[in-house]
């Protein structure tokens, strides 16, 4: 740390005749504000709250993401809703990548690599269970709330999802996991790339629906039907007559 700022090195990782991927050169002027947050929750951690926080970090692990992501994928598929398909698959996974690779590129290390409740590995910068929790159920929230229609239900399921990743997010910050800055990266970069990939869909979800709109309904058919006459009625053209 330099006159209060992270510096990360810019120099490539060489190790024997091998080059690793360099990590990015970033001034974190929030340094100090990570540190002393960090530092306040590791002093205070105990068995029962770690225990609690461990239960909430869950939701953001790859484990219960690729469950709740493969039951919405199968249901996709039974609905045959393509186009939400293909956005949800590369919204979630696909955003997980980029973010390993943010990782590996920035190399930021985590503020505790061991202690009584801390056994982490890999780097800290940006949080993966908070980019997995907030593209999962913000996906899946963008999903729902176009088809609730009372306005109630669909501010209390955006609500339900906000409090989840943001209770992700500080799980991660209290166990010692990540920084705050790398929570709150998480979260800005798992926005982002769900914004970028409702706008680019948008165009295949619209020919979708037009296609629909313009399919011709069924009419229906006119089936000629043959009628006997029994000797001794009078067709009702000649009743008239009479």
């Amino acid at each position: 740390m330099v006159l209060g700022v992270d510096w990360l090195p810019a120099c490539f990782i060489v190790h024997g005749s091998f080059v690793t991927t360099p990590p990015l050169a970033i001034a974190n002027p929030f340094a100090g504000v990570d540190h002393g947050v960090a530092l306040w929750f590791h002093a205070h951690l105990t068995p029962a709250f770690v225990s609690v926080l461990r239960g909430i970090t869950e939701f953001g692990s790859s484990g219960w993401i690729g469950i709740v992501l493969g039951l919405a994928v199968l249901f996709f598929i039974y609905k045959r809703w393509w186009p939400s398909l293909i956005i949800l698959i590369v919204a979630v996974p696909g955003g997980m990548l980029l973010n390993e690779w943010v990782k590996l590129l920035v190399h930021r290390h985590r503020p505790f690599v061991d202690g009584w409740f801390v056994d982490w590995s890999g780097y800290s910068f940006a949080s993966g269970h908070t980019i997995g929790a907030t593209l999962l159920y913000g996906q899946l929230a963008l999903f729902l709330i176009p088809i609730i229609k009372n306005r109630r239900g669909r501010v209390l399921l955006f609500s339900a999802a906000s409090v989840v990743i943001v209770l992700v997010g500080f799980s991660r910050i209290a166990l010692g996991a990540h920084y705050l800055t790398d929570v709150l990266g998480g979260m800005f970069f798992g926005m982002m790339w769900l914004t970028l990939c409702v706008f680019v869909a948008r165009p295949f979800r619209r020919v979708t629906v037009v296609v629909a709109d313009v399919l011709p309904e069924a009419e229906p058919a006119l089936v000629p039907i043959s009628i006997s006459v029994e000797a001794g009625t009078v067709p009702l053209a000649s009743a008239s007559m009479i």
